[in-house]
C-alpha cells in the first residue's frame, strides 16, 4: 500500500486522536499528504503532524468546528492552499453523549445531529466541486454499529449514524459516474476514549476483545484504494450480530 496515494491530499475530521489519528497515520504511510482537523485538541493534532513529518510524510493541522458552514469553507481553503485540492475526505468527527431515554434532552439530540451528521454533509458539499472537476474522489464516513443495532449510547446517537449511512448511499448514487466513491465504515466497540471505562461491554463481543483504531483505519484504506466499491457500509463488529 505504500505510495499508493502519492500525490493525493486527504482531510480527516476529528483527526487528533482515536480512530481519526489512526486513519491519518495510515493515509500518510500510503503516501498521501494529510490535513488533520480538530476543534480543541490542537496540541495533540500538532504532535501527530510532527510524527508524520518526522517519518517523511506531509501533514498540517486545521482547527475548525466542522458543524459550522463558514468554518468548513475556511478549513477547505486552508487545506487546498497548504497541501493542494482535497482528493480524500474522511468524515470522522463526532460526539457520544451517553443518555438513557428519560434523561435525553432536546439539546443532546440537536448537538448530536449537528456534530455527527450535519458536519458530514457540510464537509462533503465543500470538497465535492474540486473532486468532480478532477473526476476523482474518495469519501469515507465513519458510522457505527449503532446505525443498525441497539448501541450503548442512546437513540439520538443511533439516529445520527443511521442518517450518515443514508447520506453515504444518497451521495454515492449521484456521484457514481463522476469518479467519486462514497462509502462508510461502521465500527462497534473500538478501544478509544469513547469506550474507556466500559470494560463490561467486552462480554458482548464474540471475539472477546474491543477492536482497535488501527483495524478501523485498515477498513478505511480498503475503501480509499477501491474505485469499484461505492455506496457500501463495511461493518467491524468482532462477530456481534445486530439485534
Amino acid at each position: 500500500m505504500t505510495d499508493a496515494m502519492k500525490g493525493r491530499t486527504a482531510l480527516v475530521t476529528g483527526g487528533s486522536r482515536g480512530i481519526g489519528a489512526a486513519v491519518c497515520r495510515a493515509l500518510a504511510e500510503a503516501g498521501a499528504a494529510v490535513a488533520i482537523n480538530c476543534r480543541e485538541r490542537i496540541s495533540q493534532a500538532e504532535r501527530l503532524a510532527g510524527e508524520i513529518v518526522k517519518q517523511g510524510g506531509r501533514a498540517i493541522v486545521v482547527a475548525a468546528d466542522v458543524s459550522q458552514a463558514e468554518a468548513v469553507a475556511g478549513m477547505v481553503e486552508r487545506v487546498t492552499a497548504g497541501l493542494g485540492p482535497i482528493d480524500i475526505l474522511v468524515n470522522n468527527a463526532g460526539i457520544a453523549i451517553t443518555r438513557g431515554i428519560d434523561d435525553l434532552t432536546e439539546d443532546d439530540f440537536d448537538r448530536t445531529i449537528l456534530v455527527n451528521l450535519k458536519s458530514a454533509f457540510l464537509c462533503t458539499q465543500a470538497v465535492l466541486p474540486s473532486m468532480r472537476a478532477r473526476k476523482w474522489g474518495r469519501i469515507v464516513n465513519i458510522s457505527s454499529g449503532a446505525a443498525r443495532g441497539a448501541g450503548s449510547i442512546g437513540p439520538h446517537y443511533n439516529a445520527s449514524k443511521a442518517g450518515m449511512e443514508g447520506l453515504t448511499r444518497g451521495y454515492a448514487a449521484r456521484l457514481v459516474k463522476e469518479g467519486v466513491t462514497v462509502n462508510a465504515v461502521a465500527p462497534s466497540l473500538i478501544e478509544t476514549d469513547m469506550m474507556s471505562g466500559q470494560p463490561q461491554l467486552v462480554s458482548r463481543i464474540p471475539l472477546g476483545r474491543f477492536g482497535t483504531a488501527a483495524e478501523v483505519a485498515k477498513a478505511v484504506m480498503l475503501l480509499v484504494d477501491n474505485a469499484y466499491m461505492t455506496g457500501q457500509t463495511v461493518a467491524l463488529s468482532g462477530g456481534m450480530a445486530f439485534s
